[in-house]
């Protein structure tokens, strides 16, 4: 009881601090952002990151499973803010990761995160650092790409893009592009795009083959995110309707 009631103290004294912040006008700015909808406190993001850091060392003695419990707390608000904090503590402790972090980081996908800015966020830190950790979870990933969630289908593209960036999972990336090829959802397009994107910093020449082979298929908002890098001849020729 006493450990609940130290739990709810603390979870209280980091929304006191959030409240202090609160920007009414960039709340009302970013609202018009998220067309799918938000709550939000208007907190700009660089005060919310120095919250969640100042915040996390007060926890960082406790153990993971304590430290995932109050993540969940927050994202139980459903809160923008609070979100950010969470996914945030959970990529703090990513030298303590274990395979089975899967499920659990995975729950909070499908119940926690309803527009592309949350599932950026988590993709492309905590989450997109485990799946760099363990590539094994790929088969499961990949699963997603064919999930009702439009969340779920466009972090199948966007959760490798941490494993990109590190130089692994470039044919794991092109896979996850054949997968979500047709899909209809702008959203997603712009994630398995911007995937590729990713790719073209290193293999220029496959991302502008692969978009070349499919450009007649691919979605035009997919296609212009993959090109963005590539040099302005390659860039012509995929743009070019044949």
């Amino acid at each position: 009881m006493a450990h609940n009631r130290d739990n709810k103290m603390f979870i209280k004294k980091v929304r006191k601090e959030l409240n202090r912040y609160i920007d009414r006008e960039y709340r009302n700015g970013a609202k018009k952002y998220f067309k799918e909808g938000i709550r939000l406190y208007g907190v700009r993001s660089h005060h919310v990151r120095k919250i969640s850091a100042s915040y996390f060392s007060d926890v960082r003695g406790k153990n993971k499973q304590e430290i995932f419990h109050l993540c969940e707390k927050f994202l139980k608000s459903d809160m923008s803010e609070e979100r950010t904090i969470a996914f945030d503590w959970a990529y703090r402790l990513r030298k303590n990761y274990e395979e089975s972090d899967f499920k659990r980081f995975e729950l909070w996908m499908r119940n926690y995160v309803s527009n592309w800015g949350a599932c950026d966020d988590f993709c492309c830190h905590a989450f997109g650092c485990f799946i760099f950790q363990f590539p094994e979870f790929f088969p499961r990933i990949k699963t997603w790409a064919r999930s009702r969630n439009r969340w779920l289908r466009r972090a199948s593209a966007v959760i490798l893009i941490y494993s990109l960036r590190k130089k692994k999972m470039f044919s794991q990336a092109f896979e996850m592009a054949d997968l979500l090829l047709m899909d209809q959802d702008d959203l997603v397009q712009k994630g398995y795009g911007w995937m590729l994107k990713e790719v073209s910093d290193y293999y220029p020449l496959r991302v502008f083959r692969y978009v070349m082979k499919h450009k007649k298929t691919m979605p035009r908002t997919a296609l212009r995110y993959a090109i963005e890098k590539l040099s302005a001849r390659m860039k012509k020729r995929a743009m070019k309707r044949d």
